[in-house]
């Protein structure tokens, strides 16, 4: 897995890293409770803090959107638990970008842009179906947020989280919060057989206090879930990073055109079909760390082997950033 000269210079930087950086540490960072900071710094050295940024703040040369999907694919294919990481900063990025609010932009936008500030995300709380996990009540001069917010990852490593907190049964609270523990905000951290190094924690709120200066906006949550299955393709290319490793490590020309087939399936989709498309992917890696596992034998089966891991972090991936069409649509390829 080589960068090519016709590459735009942003992909060709990702795949330099993930060769380089990446993949040869990968087993190293799966067996530890924390990825390196220097995993971190380097991206954002690089610039790659700044790749959903405006573009006076960034300094990528990605033409779009495939592009940008394509970057994930291939840091992911070096060490899925840094990308994993890294790519949940990116919605502060666009909450900063895009807020009304002009004292939250010009505190945290550039910042985060630059990676100077990184953040973590927490919103599943709050858009599930049914009561919201994290609830936010308007008070004077902001808002409180209460409940648990699991699945939170970088703990440690971020200094921000972006968290959704739900006004009743039909609005959405945005907010920038500080990823530091107090009497009101506390974390309980999640062993997990996969991606462990992410540092992913429950974090549970009690009247949590946020100023209106760090509320990023209000929505609908009709509106998010009306937007939400756009926003699938960019989780999909985890998959197709952990699917590329195990076809490159098992030289599998016909998985590999399995691979351009359904990179290309998810950059065409639409909402309507984006579960579908997002499914295939997660099933693609699924079949390829398990060629992977029978090319290499016995072996495979050992804890300093790639395959295992990749096979661990395939199966991570068949429930992250799960929707139930995604999850219909599995079953169904599951069960032959």
């Amino acid at each position: 897995m080589t960068a090519t000269a016709d590459q735009p210079t942003g992909l060709r930087q990702a795949q330099e890293i993930a060769d380089q950086v990446f993949f040869p540490a990968a087993a190293t960072v799966d067996a530890s409770d924390h990825l390196p900071v220097s995993h971190l710094d380097l991206l954002a050295e690089q610039g790659f803090y700044g790749l959903a940024a405006p573009p006076h703040l960034s300094t990528l040369e990605l033409p779009d959107f495939p592009a940008v999907c394509r970057v994930i694919e291939t840091l992911a294919s070096g060490c899925l638990t840094t990308t994993f990481v890294w790519a949940q900063h990116h919605n502060a990025v666009m909450a900063a970008a895009n807020t009304q609010n002009e004292q939250l932009k010009q505190e945290f936008l550039e910042p985060l842009a630059t990676g100077r500030r990184r953040s973590g995300l927490a919103i599943g709380a709050a858009v599930r179906p049914g009561p919201a996990a994290v609830t936010a009540t308007a008070v004077d001069g902001g808002w409180l947020l209460t409940g648990d917010a699991p699945w939170v990852s970088g703990w440690g490593l971020v200094d921000t989280l972006y968290v959704a907190g739900r006004d009743g049964d039909d609005t959405l609270v945005w907010a920038l919060v500080d990823a530091v523990e107090s009497d009101s905000l506390t974390v309980e951290p999640l062993a997990m057989t996969a991606v462990n190094a992410s540092s992913t924690v429950t974090v549970r709120f009690r009247e949590h206090f946020v100023p209106a200066a760090r509320i990023s906006g209000l929505m609908p949550l009709e509106a998010w879930r009306q937007r939400d299955p756009a926003t699938l393709r960019f989780n999909g290319s985890l998959a197709l990073g952990v699917a590329a490793r195990a076809i490159a490590l098992a030289d599998s020309e016909d998985l590999a055109k399995q691979l351009d087939s359904t990179r290309d399936t998810l950059d065409m989709s639409g909402p309507d079909t984006m579960p579908q498309a997002r499914a295939a992917a997660s099933h693609l890696a699924l079949r390829a760390c398990a060629t992977l596992a029978v090319a290499e034998g016995s072996r495979a089966v050992l804890r300093d082997q790639h395959a295992q891991r990749l096979m661990r972090e395939a199966t991570f991936l068949l429930v992250f950033g799960s929707r139930p069409g995604i999850r219909s649509a599995l079953t169904t390829a599951l069960a032959g």
